[in-house]
């Protein structure tokens, strides 16, 4: 990883740290009235792109309810947004994650320090004791799914059970980059809000604030230009290296099912050995491709549901391959052998 991309990466604030949010209006505006109404529903489905800013708004969401926890108050319903001071006792609890009424479900290590690729049971079950306790000053408990596409199975119903009976002045904010894949169950019992991709101009102003960058960077706006509307892309993509990545993964993908070992090759020895950046860009692009392919589908899928099957297969496999790599540290060519092949077969 070069030094400027260490420099970006390591200037991305998580989600409950910044008080920032670029665009996305309406759906800020949908969360604000429906709590001034007093009667919020109780668990929302904030779906959209990666790296749009969906965490960001849930945490948004969070340190309001918990910082105005009467929504029939004259400061709610004079409130413009869900923006609160980040002077804020609420806002610097949430930061820094000591907040006695929230609680957030993400991956965690595991007693060895590595990552896991999927929240588990144990930790959805945190969620009965959290809700089950004394109530914070408010009343409000709020529980942030970061995200609801990495429970497993088991973790996916246990989050269910407590979705089927909600407790008195409970919000849900369950965070999804694929909301169509949740559980059909789980999505019966949200509130769907749908978050656009960002403008360039939204990226830029939103990368150029987290990086430390001015607006008129041009490297930035080359990222932002080629993020799709994603923040998190934006800043992947800085530095050159990740966009030429792409682009010569995007090549690879255009000629399938055709495959030249040579270029997988060379791709391999691209991504290096621990260049979590260059693993990014290059999962990253996968992911856009079959997402193409999926939604060009879509208008026939009577037509095209083995393929459409084959590729949301391949998919998944993908995503656990890529976490294990990532986690485990492992060569990443024969992730990138394994990847091609899979999408050879399945575009045969």
């Amino acid at each position: 990883m070069s030094p400027r991309q260490v420099e970006r990466e390591s200037a991305i604030p998580h989600p409950r740290e910044t008080s920032l949010l670029f665009g996305h209006r309406e759906a800020e505006i949908a969360l604000l009235t429906a709590y001034r109404s007093g009667r919020i529903p109780h668990a929302w489905l904030i779906g959209g792109p990666q790296g749009i800013g969906k965490a960001t708004l849930a945490y948004r969401m969070a340190r309001f309810v918990l910082a105005h926890g009467q929504p029939l108050s004259p400061a709610v319903h004079s409130a413009e947004d869900l923006a609160i001071d980040a002077d804020d006792t609420v806002a610097r609890q949430v930061a820094a994650s000591s907040h006695g009424g929230l609680l957030t479900l993400e991956r965690t290590a595991n007693d060895r320090g590595v990552m896991r690729t999927v929240i588990t049971v144990d930790e959805t079950r945190e969620t009965i004791s959290f809700f089950g306790s004394t109530a914070a000053a408010e009343g409000w408990r709020v529980c942030i799914v970061d995200t609801v596409d990495e429970l497993n199975p088991n973790a996916a119903n246990a989050l269910l059970k407590i979705l089927e009976e909600p407790p008195q002045r409970s919000l849900f904010l369950l965070v999804s980059h694929a909301p169509a894949r949740v559980l059909a169950t789980i999505q019966s019992r949200c509130r769907k809000l749908r978050l656009r991709s960002l403008t360039t101009d939204e990226v830029i102003r939103a990368a150029a604030t987290a990086a430390d960058l001015a607006p008129t960077d041009l490297a930035l706006r080359e990222a932002a230009e080629a993020s799709e509307g994603s923040v998190a892309r934006a800043l992947t993509l800085l530095g050159g290296d990740a966009l030429k990545l792409q682009q010569r993964t995007a090549a690879l993908l255009s000629r399938l099912p055709q495959v030249d070992p040579r270029e997988l090759h060379t791709l391999g020895e691209s991504l290096g050995t621990s260049d979590r950046v260059a693993l990014a860009a290059f999962i990253d692009g996968i992911d856009r491709w079959i997402a193409e392919r999926l939604h060009s589908d879509e208008a026939n899928a009577n037509q095209n549901l083995p393929r459409l099957a084959r590729l949301a297969e391949v998919w998944e496999k993908i995503v656990r391959a890529a976490r294990d790599t990532e986690t485990y540290n492992l060569e990443r060519k024969p992730l990138v052998f394994s990847v091609f092949g899979w999408l050879a077969d399945a575009t045969r």
